[in-house]
């Protein structure tokens, strides 16, 4: 026997908050699903709780696992039994192509004037068999964070290439230490063995001129350019950045850096915002920068693609309402509001010349190329795959970093896993 509905979204889910008001009596509840940090589930929250009010409907917002890999298998979980248990699903930008089967069709019921207002890859990166899967919310690349206040101490520059940030780092590091602070770091970033290791690698390997995946669909992580990345990423590990490194997400990285443990740090936009909070040590004394390239004639800056879409379940009981539910909060003054607030970077082009925006994040501006030129992780190419592609290649970098194997040998044995997987590159 099935499961009733209550008992199996409180069981795998745990408990649901109601926002809005009771409103009428023929109000539709819609459930959406969003983060469970802080900043991020207060301004979702804030944003489900003036829809409802201005449509008389009510949310119920559900909690979701912080890990993007836990998030994900929770998300097949519940589409491959069919439950309508949530309507709207707030998913990462490498899904689409994993969960476009059990998601509807947005082009049908979102104004084309409004989907234009969006990046155009994004909405491409979205549309899976000419079906629009979701609808842009806010875009996301890696950035490089720097301490101004200690790049003009030291007499540093910022970083144009990897090699210039381990210098700097190692300059600041030294220094700082002599200085009496023991704890201090010259660079943190993401080391442990998930999604933003990928992220990280894809990035030293893009900005020396590599790739993971050729866009013919083959392997191509076993080159000159991935190996002298991942060499002078291991050479950080236990000297310009702590050994714990190889444990650190994003929270962690950001917890040494805003302690003003750190001369750079590697994250999200998400950060600014935290960094320049009232309450931060470190709040005005923040840079914001490209990440370094790397050396040759095919270095470049460079930054991985990440962020958020909204999609409407295909098992939803109310699609037409979810889907008003999804305009709104992708829309302009949401997205306003959400940039200004929480430093979250719109995918909406026009907010990228507002200027209370820009005022509030002025690297949002002169970072515009960053945001819409960043390398995209494989997923399309590699559809339902991604995942595990993604888990060989993360794998294999952390042994590297970790000291455990060596690049060259490293990335040939990922490449032949990566061969036997695509089977020639046809995945």
């Amino acid at each position: 026997m099935a499961m009733p509905r209550s008992l199996r979204c409180a069981a795998i889910l745990g408990t649901l908050a109601t926002l809005g008001s009771a409103g009428p009596a023929a109000a539709v509840t819609i459930t959406m699903s969003c983060s469970a940090l802080g900043t991020e589930l207060e301004l979702c929250r804030e944003g489900a709780e003036a829809w409802a009010a201005a449509t008389g409907n009510d949310v119920e917002l559900v909690s979701t696992p912080n890990s993007a890999t836990e998030r994900l298998a929770l998300y097949q979980q519940m589409l491959a039994s069919g439950a309508s248990d949530i309507d709207v699903f707030v998913i990462d930008v490498i899904w689409p192509g994993i969960l476009d089967s059990h998601l509807v069709d947005l082009s049908d019921l979102v104004p084309q004037d409004e989907i234009d207002q969006h990046f155009p890859a994004i909405v491409e990166n979205n549309t899976v068999d000419g079906r629009l899967v979701a609808l842009p919310w806010f875009v996301d690349a890696g950035l490089l964070y720097y301490r101004t206040d200690l790049l003009d101490a030291y007499g540093q520059a910022v970083p144009e290439t990897w090699a210039d940030l381990t210098v700097a780092a190692e300059i600041i590091q030294e220094g700082e230490r002599a200085d009496g602070n023991a704890q201090f770091w010259g660079y943190v970033f993401q080391a442990s063995a998930y999604e933003g290791l990928t992220c990280n690698a894809l990035e030293w390997i893009d900005a020396y001129g590599g790739a993971l995946i050729g866009d013919d669909g083959r392997p191509t992580v076993y080159s000159p350019f991935s190996q002298a990345a991942l060499e002078q990423a291991a050479e950080w590990v236990g000297s310009t950045s702590p050994p714990g490194v190889l444990n650190y997400t994003e929270e962690e990285s950001r917890g040494v850096w805003q302690a003003g443990n750190a001369a750079f740090m590697r994250n999200w936009p998400y950060a600014w915002a935290l960094s320049q909070g009232e309450d931060s040590p470190i709040r005005g004394l923040v840079g914001v920068a490209a990440l370094p390239r790397g050396h040759g004639a095919e270095a470049r800056h460079t930054g991985v693609l990440g962020g958020a879409q909204l999609a409407v379940s295909r098992y939803s009981e109310h699609p037409d309402v979810a889907a008003d539910l999804v305009r709104y909060l992708a829309g302009y003054d949401e997205q306003k509001r959400r940039a200004i607030e929480g430093s979250f970077n719109p995918t909406i082009i026009a907010l990228y010349e507002d200027a209370e925006v820009l005022a509030a994040n002025p690297f949002f501006g002169e970072l515009l190329d960053t945001f819409t030129n960043a390398v995209a992780r494989p997923s399309r190419i590699t559809g339902d795959r991604y995942n595990e592609v993604s888990s060989a290649f993360f794998s294999a970098v952390h042994s590297v970093l970790s000291g455990e194997a060596q690049a060259a040998q490293a990335l040939e044995d990922l490449e032949a896993d990566l061969n036997r997987m695509s089977r020639g590159g046809r995945w």
